[in-house]
């Protein structure tokens, strides 16, 4: 039996620093398999938006569940497994490639597997010997795809992508559309993509734009 709740359930959610609001409230939800792209011009809190439902930032006002349950009830890296954010610039970990990708095995006390590390480089068209590469000799297009690699080690159910294809050529951006497109229409993960790529928009079965804030006169724009 279908549950009656959404899978990701966001509602009136607005972020503040100090006295000037960055996000407007925004509500929507996801359920399994759904494509949602996030667009709207800068400022108007795209990545911020991400972030708190990440919960890496706690939200000035409005409510988050997962599954029907509030996520400030939630143990945080339980959460953070099943709803996963990649970042525009990922923040890489070690020394190594390969210690990116064993991080998440080594987090669930499982033991990594190189030669199926190898594979899924293939498929972001980085070869073999990039497992061992230093992370402080990739290019910014290569750290795009070693992170998002790295979460997706283990499936979350809502990934959330913030312009992960925005140092990549055309027929890097294509590889890495058809991995999320697969992710989506073959496993059922919820996306939530910011970009501004009009080949990315077509492939969104949903796009919600973002305002930015209203300033008040004595504000800057």
């Amino acid at each position: 039996m279908a549950n009656d709740f959404p899978l990701l359930d966001v509602q009136g959610v607005t972020f503040s620093q100090e006295g000037r609001e960055l996000l407007a409230p925004v509500s929507l939800q996801l359920n399994p398999g759904d494509f949602l792209l996030l667009t709207g011009p800068s400022g108007s809190g795209k990545s911020t938006l991400l972030k708190i439902i990440a919960s890496l930032l706690a939200p000035s006002s409005g409510q988050i569940r997962l599954q029907n349950q509030d996520i400030t009830q939630l143990k945080a890296e339980t959460y953070r497994q099943q709803v996963s954010y990649c970042f525009q610039t990922p923040v890489l970990f070690g020394s190594t490639v390969y210690d990116n990708l064993a991080l998440p095995w080594q987090i669930r006390q499982q033991k990594p597997n190189r030669d199926a590390f190898i594979n899924d480089l293939a498929k972001v068209n980085l070869p073999a010997d990039t497992l061992d590469k230093k992370i402080d000799q990739l290019s910014g297009g290569e750290k795009q795809r070693v992170g998002l690699l790295r979460n997706l080690q283990f499936l979350p159910q809502v990934l959330l992508l913030d312009e992960v294809t925005s140092a990549l050529d055309e027929d890097n951006k294509a590889l890495i559309h058809r991995l999320i497109s697969e992710m989506v229409t073959d496993k059922g993960v919820a996306v939530i993509w910011i970009s501004h790529d009009v080949e990315e928009i077509h492939q969104a079965s949903r796009v919600l734009k973002l305002h930015a804030p209203e300033r008040n006169d004595h504000e800057s724009a």
